[in-house]
């Protein structure tokens, strides 16, 4: 018998939205391509061939002797002129204009259009659905009626253009119909329906919020969701059509990602997170949008939400993300290519992962630290990454990513933000390890390069020494060899820290000081609004890393007498001292945002030996 489908796919192409098949052309270009409106026509025009003329030879007949006169041999102007009287020559220029205004008149979209529009619509789904029904064994019988209803789901995109229509859609069954064709047998139908949800949801479609829930909520409660993640069974991604209707899912899941509320109730469909985790280890010649799009999905769902982070964990995420992230140890990606974001999205995942406790262990089970180490020996690209995840490896258990991290991709900053340091018992074998596996050397390596380094990297590293010294239990092997080389070659890192906190400490007063300027004439209250508003930019201006710094000063001083003398005349140059210091952990247990009692203790005790 023959397939719908074939069938399907040969009809004319007016149509069939075109689709460019990525192998012949920029898969960036292929799958983002401009949205066509229902009546565009995909097809190049043919360029007609036109013969080059002499310009003294005049083409055609002869012109009638006296041609060119106003009204030639008949007096009235008939014969050689309109063939009409002034009459009926009015009557017609009349009727022209009435015809003209009528063309260029605009077509109102409101509530009547919506109504003629949905109700066509679900005549064209209702029909197609009678047909295939009646002539189950012969697709040339309901071949007509699937093109109608191809076109007039293309149809439906000037409601993008006109959102203050979403909520009365979305109260219609005419909403619901577009998601039921997500089943449809024929995936050119159910892909175009994808299609077309997707544009609907868009980011850049202007819609007030209240317009967008209403829309997406109709949609999820005729099982969107269930849906998209069934017909990912039943694409052929070899296929350019079923590429598409691929590339166009993973954008309506972004979209609905772009809400916080939905991020669980996504992260809740075990069938989608382990056939993300499965497109992400296909191999492929080139990195693909589509495997590239499936990185990206994974790194939003585990750094929006915590049972989202565990989810992933116990799917075995951790080894996956290792797995697929072993080979840029020593090679990295194309600049700006898919594969390089792919690569970030990666690294944001295991990030994301190993903030927990459950992702340390299995961080530690995989030999996650020593490949890290490796990157950073080895690695261009995947060092400050690899630096990144050691970080967060070592460091302390989050409650929850700041809005910055979800943003960013990177929630280093994020532990400053919340200001919720709380001690995890996972920390310490993390640390353990990297003193084990060798990793001190070039990690100090790295850390006393005389190239300028990059802020990020230099940033991961003061989080990796600030959470050594904190997490290494006392008068152990491990803490000595990392006390050995901050106090090796006249205590070079040293100096190297303090010029580190001249540089962070300038940068916190250039801000406090046109912080200043903007509350002048503010109330106390508005004072204090604008102080928290501004915390996220304070830290990102150089605070975070100033307290880095200052809590690694402060452990020096109290583990070591040769390293305080060294602190002591370091500061002094430019006149400063350990109160310096101390002011900054003051500041710090003062704050807006609140200190957890392990880390204020902690706080406490240093400050008294910067006495």
């Amino acid at each position: 018998m023959t397939s719908i489908d074939d069938l399907f796919k040969g009809t004319s192409s007016a149509i069939k939205r075109k689709f460019e098949n990525p192998s012949e052309a920029d898969p960036t270009q292929a799958f983002k391509s401009a949205k066509l409106s229902s009546n565009s026509d995909a097809k190049r025009p043919a360029h007609a061939y036109v013969a080059e003329e002499d310009d003294d030879e005049e083409a055609g007949p002869s012109l009638p002797p006296d041609f060119g006169d106003e009204e030639g041999d008949d007096e009235d102007g008939r014969f050689f002129g309109g063939g009409i009287d002034e009459d009926a020559k009015d009557a017609l220029d009349y009727l022209d204009a009435q015809d003209g205004e009528e063309a260029i008149g605009e077509e109102r979209y409101d509530s009547s259009w919506l109504r003629k529009m949905a109700v066509n619509f679900e005549k064209k789904v209702s029909k197609n659905a009678s047909l295939r029904a009646k002539y189950e064994d012969d697709p040339s019988k309901f071949m007509e009626s699937e093109g109608d209803l191809d076109e007039s789901i293309k149809g439906l995109s000037i409601l993008s253009e006109h959102s203050e229509l979403y909520e009365e859609f979305a109260r219609s069954s005419a909403a619901t119909k577009l998601v039921e064709l997500l089943a449809h047998d024929n995936t050119d139908i159910a892909i175009a329906a994808i299609e077309m949800i997707s544009e609907l949801t868009d980011e850049d479609v202007e819609a007030e919020q209240e317009q967008w829930d209403a829309l997406v909520s109709a949609f999820l409660e005729a099982d969107l969701l269930g849906l998209l993640i069934s017909n990912f069974g039943r694409f052929d991604e070899s296929n350019a059509e079923d590429a598409s209707g691929v590339y166009h899912s993973l954008s309506v899941i972004e979209a609905l990602l772009s809400q916080p509320a939905n991020t669980d109730l996504v992260g809740k469909e075990k069938k989608l997170l382990d056939w993300l985790l499965n497109r992400i280890q296909q191999s492929e010649k080139s990195t693909t949008q589509n495997k590239q799009y499936a990185s990206e999905i994974l790194s939003i769902l585990t750094q929006s939400s915590r049972p989202n982070r565990k989810r992933v964990t116990e799917s075995n995420g951790v080894d996956i993300f290792l797995t697929q992230l072993a080979p840029y140890r020593r090679s990295d990606p194309e600049k700006e290519s898919a594969e390089e974001e792919y690569m970030e999205n990666l690294f944001n995942c295991l990030t994301s992962l190993v903030d927990e406790p459950e992702g340390k262990m299995k961080l530690m089970d995989a030999e996650g630290v020593e490949l890290c180490l490796l990157m950073v020996r080895d690695g261009k690209t995947s060092k400050s990454r690899s630096l990144k995840v050691l970080d967060h490896a070592s460091g302390y258990a989050e409650s929850t990513p700041s809005e910055e991290a979800q943003t960013n991709g990177d929630s280093s900053k994020a532990k400053g933000k919340q200001a919720v340091e709380s001690p995890s018992n996972t920390a310490a074998p993390v640390c353990e390890k990297i003193v084990e596996a060798r990793g001190l050397k070039p990690i100090f390596s790295t850390f006393m390069k005389t190239k300028k380094p990059d802020p990020e990297t230099t940033e991961h590293i003061l989080g990796i020494f600030a959470s050594l010294l904190r997490s290494l239990p006392a008068n152990t092997d491990s803490r000595f060899r990392v006390l050995a080389k901050f106090l090796e070659k006249d205590y070079e890192k040293v100096d190297k820290l303090v010029a580190l906190r001249r540089d962070y400490a300038a940068r916190v007063a250039a801000f406090d000081a046109k912080l200043k300027d903007r509350k002048r004439g503010l109330s106390k209250e508005e004072q204090e609004e604008l102080d928290v508003e501004n915390i996220p930019a304070r830290l990102d201006e150089g605070l975070y890393c100033l307290e880095r710094v200052d809590a690694i000063l402060a452990w020096l001083v109290a583990e070591d007498d040769g390293a305080k003398k060294a602190i002591v005349k370091a500061l002094g140059v430019r006149d400063e001292s350990l109160k310096d210091v101390k002011k900054t952990l003051q500041a710090q247990l003062n704050g807006v945002l609140e200190v957890e009692p392990a880390e204020r203790e902690m706080l406490e005790t240093l400050m008294a030996f910067l006495q």
